[in-house]
């Protein structure tokens, strides 16, 4: 059993780490940067160290202030929760050279996925559907012409490095090339460092689906199910849901395959997520791995009452994972609060939170660090609040929903409830019958 986990993050994720740790009676250790320090992680935390300046690069990202601060307070384990430093094989090697468990994949395990070209000749060999494309990074953009002229138009240009839609352009026809090949590397580049690009035939009409898997040292798979992640604005989630409503009993147990495959293809050890597209016939190929605990993780709690922070601890201490495959008994969603107008072209809107009402009842669950008087820090993502519906069925998740939304106050910063609030009425969403570009046809009245 650990004694003391170092959280190497901040806002919400922090504290939903906080929590369960305290049940599993484990001392937590908070780092902040000086804007967050009257974040209620810093506050809830047994124990709290600065750790520098504002910008993630001084604070969130510095290796060496998180690795002190561990030192310092005598951690055991660090959990990187996601985005910062959760993916980064570099910080699970220091955590593991300095006797400091990290609470996640091996750094090997996060190499063989974190490199996109690499995790996708992984999957061929372990026998996962992949979308078609160029083998290895393009190495001018003549080759880019070639392939997608091989391939057919549609094509994708993707950041071997990337994630979040960053260094990723899709091209209709040959004349857009050009620019969109320049654009993707320079992009990509400026963003992680590495302007390498790849080639993918381009998947229309896709769904975003994304299964759940847990793995543990002893070679041990299993998979908690789906999550619909295809409700996204430029290739960032704004709603997530499960079960799928597009999806089959027969798809979900080739797709639940197909994911375990996968992480025993790498002999994966913690929670992770491997991420699908599915076409309009129900064809699905491996997009990508995500090493970590996701945004997203709540939605599957919530179908299966399966605590994934936990499993992820247990998984990290030697323990075998504690189940089977999961299906799920209920229906989920979860919207996203961001701190952004939706009628501004989801403008950022930091600032102070003047007034804030939460909604509760029955099926309702928020994970959010913000309350009444809190300033919204300008320099992490937007996003302040997740909460989630839980119902028997799609139909009466969307209505206790809209009916939380409908209580949902916060006032002194622009967020997207109203987004939220319209898009539980929108017929094409409760239709079930949307995908990926739901979005680009979508209005704020």
């Amino acid at each position: 059993m650990f004694k003391k986990i170092l959280i190497a993050n901040r806002g919400e994720i922090a504290l939903r780490v906080i929590r369960t740790c305290r049940e599993m009676g484990i001392k937590t250790i908070a780092v902040y940067s000086t804007a967050d320090k009257d974040s209620l992680h810093v506050r809830f935390a047994d124990e709290a160290v600065c750790i520098g300046k504002p910008a993630s690069a001084d604070s969130y990202l510095n290796i060496p202030h998180i690795m002190a601060a561990a030192e310092i307070t005598n951690a055991d384990a660090i959990h990187p929760g996601y985005g910062f430093l959760a993916e980064n094989a570099k910080f699970s090697e220091i955590c593991g050279d300095h006797n400091i468990k990290f609470i996640g994949p091996t750094p090997d395990q996060i190499r063989s996925m974190g490199d996109k070209i690499t995790a996708k000749e992984t999957m061929i060999k372990a026998g996962v559907p992949v979308v078609p494309g160029g083998e290895g990074l393009l190495e001018n953009v003549k080759q880019a012409k070639g392939l997608a002229k091989e391939f057919g138009y549609p094509v994708i240009l993707k950041a071997t490095a990337g994630g979040g839609g960053k260094g990723m352009r899709v091209v209709w026809n040959e004349s857009e090339m050009e620019k969109a090949y320049d654009t993707a590397r320079a992009e990509a580049g400026a963003s992680f460092k590495n302007d390498g690009i790849y080639l993918e035939k381009f998947v229309e009409e896709p769904r975003h689906i994304e299964i759940q898997i847990a793995g543990d040292r002893y070679g041990k798979v299993c998979h908690l199910s789906e999550r619909d992640c295809s409700i996204q604005r430029r290739h960032q989630k704004l709603l997530e849901e499960s079960p799928s409503p597009f999806m089959t009993a027969e798809l979900r147990q080739r797709m639940g395959e197909a994911a375990k495959k996968a992480a025993g293809a790498i002999g994966y050890e913690s929670v992770g997520t491997i991420e699908f597209l599915v076409d309009k016939h129900r064809n699905f190929y491996f997009m990508e791995m995500n090493t970590r605990i996701q945004v997203e993780h709540c939605v599957t709690e919530e179908v299966t009452n399966f605590d994934l922070i936990k499993e992820q601890i247990k998984i990290a201490m030697g323990e075998p994972i504690s189940g089977a495959d999961y299906e799920p008994t209920m229906h989920a969603i979860e919207c996203r609060i961001n701190a952004e107008d939706p009628y501004n072209d989801f403008r950022p809107s930091p600032g102070k939170i003047t007034t804030l009402h939460q909604p509760g009842g029955h099926g309702i669950r928020i994970d959010s660090h913000v309350y009444a008087g809190y300033t919204i820090p300008p320099y992490y993502d937007s996003m302040i609040a997740k909460i989630i519906s839980v119902a028997r069925t799609r139909n009466e998740a969307i209505n206790t929903m809209s009916r939380a939304l409908s209580e949902y106050v916060i006032e002194g910063v622009k967020t997207t409830i109203p987004f939220h609030q319209q898009l539980m009425k929108n017929e094409l969403f409760i239709s079930g019958n949307f995908n990926t570009k739901f979005l680009e046809g979508f209005t704020m009245v």
